[in-house]
C-alpha cells in the first residue's frame, strides 16, 4: 500500500474517531450481514431509536439478571390491587373413608 493510501486511510479514521465512531471488523454468517449492518447504523446514529434498541440488546447479549422485585412490582399495578377480594377459604378436614 502506498504513503498516500496510508495517509487516506489514517486521515478517514480520524475524521471517524471525531465523530466519537470507531471501525471494527466482525464475524458472522453471510444471511446476517444486512442485518448487522443496519443495526451498526441505527446505533451509530445517537438518536432516540438508537437507545431504545441499544437497551435490550445490551441486556440480552450480556445477560443481566433481571432486578429483584419484578414480580412483586406487577402484582402491586394489577387492577384487582384494590378490589377487596375475599380470599379466605374453609378450613375443612375432609370426608371420613373408611377402607
Amino acid at each position: 500500500m502506498g504513503t498516500s493510501q496510508k495517509r487516506a486511510i489514517q486521515n478517514y479514521r480520524s475524521r471517524l474517531s471525531e465523530r466519537g465512531l470507531t471501525r471494527f471488523d466482525v464475524l458472522g454468517r453471510d444471511a446476517d450481514r444486512d442485518l448487522i449492518r443496519s443495526l451498526a447504523r441505527r446505533l451509530a446514529e445517537e438518536g432516540p431509536e438508537a437507545s431504545w434498541l441499544r437497551a435490550p440488546l445490551s441486556q440480552t447479549i450480556v445477560g443481566e439478571p433481571p432486578k429483584k422485585g419484578g414480580i412483586v412490582a406487577a402484582l402491586r399495578r394489577s387492577p384487582l390491587v384494590s378490589a377487596n377480594l375475599d380470599l379466605a377459604r374453609p378450613r375443612d378436614e375432609g370426608r371420613k373413608v373408611d377402607l
